[in-house]
Parts: structure tokens; C-alpha cells; sequence
């Protein structure tokens, strides 16, 4: 993506000579499905003769016009930046062009529904794509205020970071909304959404006793599934935790949630107008971890409006504080606000998990990264971002007490509202309301990479009484810190038809090894869990007792908390090589049917369909791949009538037939000539089966375009899109790749969603021909595309099902001919190679075995 990057260091430089004060931002939506008309006003103050630029990605530029004096648009526009000199002290700078809509979910993102051709517009804004809709200072400490007058369809509805005004009638059926001015505010928060949305409206009463509009809205064909109340409901519970905690009331007017198409993320924090992937308006039965996903992200989002929105990150190195925080809030305000209250369960599940395998990978980097430009950034919405800076904020809560936290966070909100801020802000109010000095935590936490793995060591008499009981540290030979943990330590017994915990202490672990002389003396349980109950970042690991114990008998464990501990744990000695792969696919079977909690299924079994597809040996990878899909529909029969595991177990099924008696069985699913009680064959897991099916070699492409007549919907396109992409022949892959890779044209979901269907592990052995056209159209892409688009296919086009010696040599030798290209990318390929590095090692192990 050349010409549209921005160093730090060009940020900074650009801050010391520029405050903003204002702009007005006149949009006119009617001129064609091409491009829209953006005509930019901008006030700001220098440095009296200074030279900067100021952003702007347009197809024409029409006008510049600098404090009354025109500029050559040929002459000073170039590279996304239109260059300023002889600036005054106070200047107004006029931008009248022409800008693209997108169907990336980039800038101004443009979809017409195939139902029923109605066009729907929305804005996505971080990174550094407002600059795609008007001329703007892009970065985050440059706020401003921002009033934005649209000309659009008279029918459309139009909603901004303000509250929506009464349009005027405009020429040709158009109408014009002029909106009030913004608070000062970042440019990536501002927001632009317009089309025949429907929308329902509410409102609440504010801790400063303001009303507060709300309003939910989705599109026409996609509203009888709305469920606003639920909605509603959930932003009132959070509105309410989140002014008592924090002790701020709502800084904005208002507060919408668009439930809009195309998009890229869970959902985005523009101020008072928050945007949703409509994948969260449920058209078909999903599951409960889906459900509480969705409780989260509203409560994540929300969060934002404080800590995101009224308060900013000075610069892109302090995302992590950003995003970090509003994932802890986010699963605290569900567990104590909501009927959710097993969050902090689904947080260790699913987020952890993530963050665990994030950091093992090459491209791990401190919870304070480095950022030294937008691509910098971009690749830094990650694990470690979201996932390990919400643990480590979790450890925080626990090391200051949470009164003292939300002490602290409110005097933050209440020093630096408007304002942009860096991590010592937030440190420095936390000292003062905690009494802690948190610069040796920051070091040891924030600045270094990597994850802990603790192991409990334990020496018993004949009788099974312990002599000796510690707990070691350990840390890879890259990122060799050792850390201060507070943590539990369980001991669980099996009684009856129950594992149960007999003893349990709390303590304080540092340094390689750790001395626990409280736990001698007494009997060795079946099962030590270190980190019991959660509070501690690191892997831990089961000693052979107590592995084999979890083997037979997890599923007696009572407390979900302490199976997901569990899960974790076995999940990590599996993938990083040091318990068996056989053994792990033994575990899930023999428990993941009694599990409730829905996330823990979720993630479990995408990580047997792993294990099944890429780490066990080759030898006997078929005969695994059976046996689990085997296994999975005689859990799915067993399961309870209508339950959500039901449903998983079904979906995963499907997932993992590898024979034609089992697709077969998928088609009888499907068809309804078999039937399981309570499991409705609904629109998407009709979709599912098909998918299974296709990458079977079960069903044609004149098949899926059926499928595709019957629901001709945006999900049905991307979901045929996947199907298609899964057929197993030479000629149907190289037609996936070909409309992927040779064309531009395709939305961002409909990319992603073929990627998925392309790399199905079912046909893996037809990605071998593609290994030398994957690496041939890596820097063509890079350099065509925007980030998204080519994140999806590099991240997706990879062949990783072939997890073989010939993939992890062709992708060293990439790496190794093309250092001088961009980093980013270089990272994604080396995450990449990280992910086959593992599998061969771990398909090494299962050899041995």
C-alpha cells in the first residue's frame, strides 16, 4: 500500500506545528455508485510559516484552496497527502473532491442488498481510512471538533457521532441533514452510516441526569430478526455499572448501535454511533457462546465511549491500553451486570487461549509494542493486544484492589476528558489511589514479551504423602523474563461421581522455583491444578497424575472455571509437544459431551478438528480424522434434544467427515431423512452441511447455486462463495484462487469467506500446486490491495493443511529472499511458517509415540 503510511515520527513532527480546531465536512451521496463528493473546511493553528500536510486518499481533487489562496491540486496532491507550506497562524483550508466508496469495510463502505437492491452505506474508520471520506489530520492526538452536513436519498436514514437532525428537502428526491458540531474527538472515532435502515428508538436517564437517546438499527431485510429489547437491555445494564464504577457520566448525547453489512471486526467505537457486524442479528439458531459474544462486544464498545473516546491514546503504541481495557471491562460489566455470569469462565476459554498462542508466535512483542507507522499497527490488533492486555490488566485489579482501580480510572476520566494521554497517565492516578509504586509491575508486564509456563513439582512418600511441593518457572530462551504471579493452587480428589476440591491456597510465586512447604504433609490428590481460579497470566502444566486423571475423569469436575483451567492446560502440553496428540483427541472425546459452558465447547473443538487435521503424525492422520468424526455424531445423537451441544457437536461433525459414509450421513442430515430430536436443519446449518459436502465431493456447483436461489441473501453469497471454493477438483480450487487472487472486485466478506472453503482440510493434498502460486503473488498483492483485502488472502491463501516439511521450507526461503519487504508483511508470513513449525513438531512427537 504505498504512498498511504505515516511514521510516528512524521506524527510528531506534524503535532508540534499544528492544533485543530474545526471541521466542517459537506458530503453529497448522490452522485453515482462510484464516488461521492467530499467538500472539506478545516481550521486549525501553526507555526506562522511552517510546512506540513494534511491526509487525504481521493480518486480527484478538485480545489484546494489555502486561507483564500488557491492550490494546484496536480502540484501539491500525491501519496495520499496534500502538502501545506507558508502556513499563518490561523488557517482555513478548503478540499473539494471526489472520494471512492469501498467495498473493502474500509472508509465509506458501500453494499446494495441482493433481496431487495436497496444500497447501504458505513464508515470504519481506524486505522487511517477517515481520510478516505474527507481531508484530515490522521492521528489520534490531533482532535477536533466535526460537524458533517450530507445530501442523500430523501428516504434514507442518516446517522452521525451527533444526533440526527431534521433533514431539508434537496433537489431530485434528496434531502440534506446538518448535524451539530462534535465534542472534540479523534478523526478514526467519527462515524457516517446512511440507506433505508430500520431503527427503533429508546432512551435512558443518565447518572448526571441527562436523557439519553438510543436507538438500534439494521437493515430492512434483515429486521424481523432484530431483537432491539435484548439490546436495550443489555446498554442500560452497562450504561448503569459503567457510571457507577466509573463515577463519569456519558459524555455523549447519544448513544446508536448499527447492525451494519460487510464488516470487517466484531464491531468499532465511534463515539455515540457504534457500528456491529450484523452476523450479530440472528437470522438462524447459533450457539450460547455466540450469544454471550455478542453481550460482550456491546459492553466492550461501551466501555470505549469513556476510555477510547473521551479519553485517546496520544499515539498507536497505546492500542493495547485502549483495546485492553475495554476487553477487562467488557468481561467484568457481563459477569456482575448480566445474566452472563460465568464471563471471566468464557474469558479464559476463548481470550487466553488466544493470547497464550499469540505470544509463542515469532512476531510476539511487548503489551506496549512498538509502532513506528500505520502497518506497524495494523498487525497489532492482536492477541496480545486485546487478550494478554486484558489478562494483565485483570492481574493489575488483583495487585491494586479493584476499589482502588476504579478510584483510579475515575480520576483519570476526570484529569484528562477531551484529551489524549500515554500509559503514565493512568499508572501515575493508580499509584495515588492504590499506594503502589507500578513501575517495576510495568517493566516486568508491559515491556517484555513471552509467556510463563509454571509446573507444579512434587515428591511423595510410599504412602502418597508430600515431601516436598514447589512450583517452577520457566521462560523461552528468547524472551527469558521471569515474572511475580499471584495465584491459587487446587488440590481436586475424586469422590464418587465427583472431582472435587479438597484444599486450595493462595500464594504469591516468584523467581525459577517456588517452595510451597504449607502443601507438605499432606496426601496427594488425583489431580493438582495450579492457577485455580484464574488470577495468574501463564501456562501451566498437569503433572502425569493428574493428567491422566483429567483424561478419564474431567468431566466430573463441578466448577466450569476450573474444566476450562483444565482444557487449557492440556491444550498447551498438546501443541507445544510435550504430551501426546492421541492422548489430547482422547480427552476431548471422553469429555467434551458432558461440558456446559459454550465457549469451552466452542474452542475445544476447533482445537481437536486442529489436532485431527494437522497434528497428529501422517502416518495415522485418516484413521484420526474418522475416528473423531465417528465419534463426534455419536456424541451429537447422545447430546440433549435442542441443546446448544447439540448443535456444536453437529456443526463440527460435519466439520470433520473424511469419508464417504460420513458425508453421506451429512447429506441424510441435511435432506431430513435422518432426524435428531430437537436439532432444527435451519438456513445456516443448512449451509454448513452443504460446505461439508462440497468439500467431499458430494455435491456440484449447480447444487450450491440452488442453495445460493433459495437464500439470495449477503450471507447466502458468502457462504456459497465458501462452498464453492471447497469443491475438490484441480479446476475448481484453481477457479477459487483465480476470482480471489486475479480479480479485485469481491467484497471483503465474500473474500474471506472463500478463503475459508479454499483451505478446507478435506482437500488439502490439491494445495500443493498452489504453495509456488502463493508465494508469487505475495508482493503483488501487498502493493495492490488494501490492508484488509490482503491480510484475508495472505493470512487465508495459505496452504496450511499441507503442515509439511516441503510448505516450511518453501516459506524459510521466501522469508529468507525477501528481507527488504515491508515488515508487516514479512510478519504475517512468519506467523504463518510459525503455525507449520508447531505442527511438525508436534507431529514428530505422535510418531514417537
Amino acid at each position: 500500500m504505498p504512498g498511504e503510511n505515516l511514521t510516528r515520527i512524521e506524527a510528531q513532527e506534524r503535532r508540534a506545528v499544528v492544533e485543530t480546531q474545526e471541521y466542517d465536512v459537506v458530503l453529497d451521496l448522490t452522485t453515482g455508485p462510484e464516488v461521492f463528493r467530499s467538500t472539506s473546511t478545516v481550521r486549525f493553528s501553526a507555526a506562522e510559516g511552517a510546512s506540513t500536510f494534511i491526509d487525504l486518499i481521493a480518486r480527484d481533487v478538485h480545489a484546494i484552496t489555502l486561507n483564500g489562496r488557491s492550490l494546484d491540486p496536480a502540484a501539491v496532491f500525491a501519496d495520499s497527502r496534500i502538502a501545506l507550506e507558508g502556513l499563518a497562524a490561523q488557517n482555513e483550508l478548503v478540499v473539494d473532491a471526489d472520494c471512492l466508496y469501498t467495498n473493502t469495510g474500509e472508509g465509506l463502505h458501500r453494499f446494495v442488498d441482493p433481496v431487495d437492491d436497496e444500497v447501504y452505506l458505513y464508515s470504519q474508520f481506524e486505522v487511517p481510512d477517515s481520510r478516505r471520506m474527507f481531508a484530515v489530520f490522521e492521528q489520534p492526538d490531533l482532535k477536533a471538533g466535526f460537524r458533517f452536513t450530507v445530501t442523500a436519498p430523501a428516504q434514507w436514514k442518516v446517522v452521525s457521532n451527533s444526533p440526527t437532525p431534521e433533514p431539508v428537502a434537496a433537489a431530485d428526491g434528496a434531502a440534506t441533514w446538518s448535524f451539530e458540531r462534535t465534542p472534540r474527538i479523534s478523526s478514526y472515532i467519527t462515524a457516517l452510516i446512511a440507506g433505508p435502515y430500520e431503527a427503533t428508538f429508546s432512551e435512558l436517564t443518565s447518572a448526571s441526569g441527562r436523557v439519553i437517546p438510543l436507538g438500534v438499527y439494521a437493515r430492512k431485510s434483515l429486521w424481523q430478526d432484530m431483537d432491539a429489547d435484548y439490546i436495550f437491555e443489555k446498554t442500560r445494564e452497562g450504561f448503569a455499572y459503567y457510571e457507577d464504577k466509573f463515577d463519569v457520566p456519558y459524555p455523549f448525547a447519544k448513544y446508536d448501535q448499527l447492525f451494519v453489512p460487510e464488516f470487517n471486526a466484531g464491531a468499532m467505537e465511534n463515539a455515540g454511533a457504534v457500528t456491529f457486524t450484523e452476523t450479530y442479528v440472528f437470522r438462524s439458531k447459533v450457539t450460547d457462546a455466540v450469544k454471550e459474544r455478542r453481550v460482550v462486544t456491546i459492553l466492550h464498545e461501551l466501555a470505549h465511549m469513556w476510555f477510547g473516546d473521551l479519553v485517546t491514546m496520544k499515539w498507536w503504541n497505546d492500542l493495547w491500553l485502549n483495546e485492553s481495557f475495554a476487553e477487562w471491562a467488557s468481561t467484568i460489566a457481563t459477569a456482575e451486570a448480566t445474566e452472563w455470569t460465568e464471563a471471566w469462565t468464557t474469558f479464559n476459554a476463548m481470550e487466553k487461549s488466544w493470547a497464550y498462542r499469540q505470544d509463542q508466535l515469532p512476531s510476539t512483542h511487548p503489551v506496549v509494542a512498538t509502532i513506528n507507522d500505520l502497518e506497524d499497527v495494523q498487525v497489532n490488533f492482536d492477541g496480545i493486544t486485546y487478550a494478554k492486555g486484558g489478562s494483565v490488566l485483570k492481574q493489575l485489579t488483583a495487585w491494586v484492589g479493584i476499589d482502588a482501580f476504579f478510584s483510579g480510572v475515575s480520576a483519570y476520566f476526570a484529569k484528562h476528558s477531551w484529551g489524549n494521554t500515554e500509559l503514565a497517565d493512568l499508572l501515575a492516578e493508580l499509584e495515588v489511589t492504590s499506594g503502589r509504586d507500578l513501575s517495576a509491575w510495568s517493566k516486568k508486564w508491559l515491556e517484555t514479551a513471552g509467556v510463563n509456563t509454571l509446573s507444579p513439582l512434587i515428591e511423595d512418600d510410599v504412602d502418597g504423602i508430600i515431601t516436598r511441593f514447589a512450583v517452577v518457572q520457566t521462560a523461552p530462551a528468547d524472551y527469558p523474563t521471569i515474572r511475580p504471579h499471584r495465584l491459587g493452587i487446587g488440590f481436586y480428589d475424586l469422590q464418587g461421581d465427583t472431582l472435587v476440591r479438597v484444599h486450595h491456597i493462595e500464594l504469591d510465586v516468584d523467581g525459577d522455583r517456588t517452595d510451597v512447604p504449607e502443601l507438605k504433609g499432606r496426601k496427594r490428590p488425583d489431580l493438582v491444578l495450579l492457577n485455580d481460579d484464574d488470577l495468574a497470566y501463564a501456562k501451566i502444566r498437569l503433572d502425569d497424575r493428574s493428567l491422566a486423571t483429567v483424561i478419564a475423569h474431567l468431566d466430573k469436575i463441578s466448577d466450569p472455571l476450573a474444566r476450562s483451567l483444565v482444557w487449557g492446560a492440556a491444550w498447551d502440553q498438546t501443541r507445544d509437544a510435550e504430551a501426546s496428540p492421541s492422548d489430547y483427541v482422547d480427552l476431548v472425546l471422553g469429555n467434551i459431551g458432558a461440558e456446559t459452558e459454550s465457549t469451552t465447547i466452542r474452542t475445544t473443538l476447533n482445537q481437536l478438528l486442529l489436532t485431527a487435521n494437522s497434528y497428529v503424525a501422517p502416518a495415522h492422520r485418516d484413521q484420526t480424522r474418522e475416528r473423531v468424526a465417528d465419534a463426534l455424531w455419536q456424541l451429537a445423537q447422545a447430546a440433549e434434544s435442542g441443546s446448544d451441544s447439540q448443535l456444536q457437536l453437529v456443526t463440527a461433525f460435519a466439520a470433520a467427515a473424511a469419508n464417504d459414509a460420513q458425508w453421506q450421513q451429512v447429506r441424510s442430515l441435511r435432506d431430513g431423512q435422518s432426524v435428531l430430536d430437537g436439532l432444527e436443519i435451519d438456513t445456516d446449518l443448512s449451509w454448513q452441511l452443504l460446505i461439508s459436502l462440497a468439500a467431499g465431493g458430494a455435491v456440484t456447483g449447480a447444487d450450491i447455486d440452488a442453495a445460493l436461489a433459495a437464500d439470495n441473501t449477503a450471507k447466502g453469497s458468502e457462504l456459497a462463495a465458501q462452498a464453492r471454493a471447497a469443491l475438490p477438483t484441480p479446476a475448481d480450487k484453481q477457479a477459487a484462487w483465480d476470482s480471489l487472487v486475479k480479480n479485485d472486485d469481491l467484497p471483503n466478506t465474500v473474500v474471506r469467506s472463500a478463503a475459508i472453503g479454499f483451505v478446507h482440510p478435506a482437500g488439502a493434498a490439491l494445495l500443493e500446486p498452489f504453495v509456488s502460486q502463493y508465494f508469487d503473488m505475495l508482493l503483488p498483492v501487498w502493493e495492490s490491495r488494501t490492508y484488509q483485502i490482503a491480510s484475508y488472502l495472505i493470512t487465508g491463501l495459505y496452504p496450511a493443511p499441507l503442515a509439511d516439511v516441503a510448505l516450511r521450507d518453501a516459506t524459510r526461503a521466501w522469508l529468507a529472499e525477501n528481507a527488504e519487504a515491508p515488515a508487516a508483511l514479512r510478519r504475517i508470513v512468519a506467523e504463518n511458517l510459525a503455525g507449520v513449525e508447531r505442527a511438525l513438531s508436534v507431529q514428530a512427537r505422535d510418531a514417537q509415540d
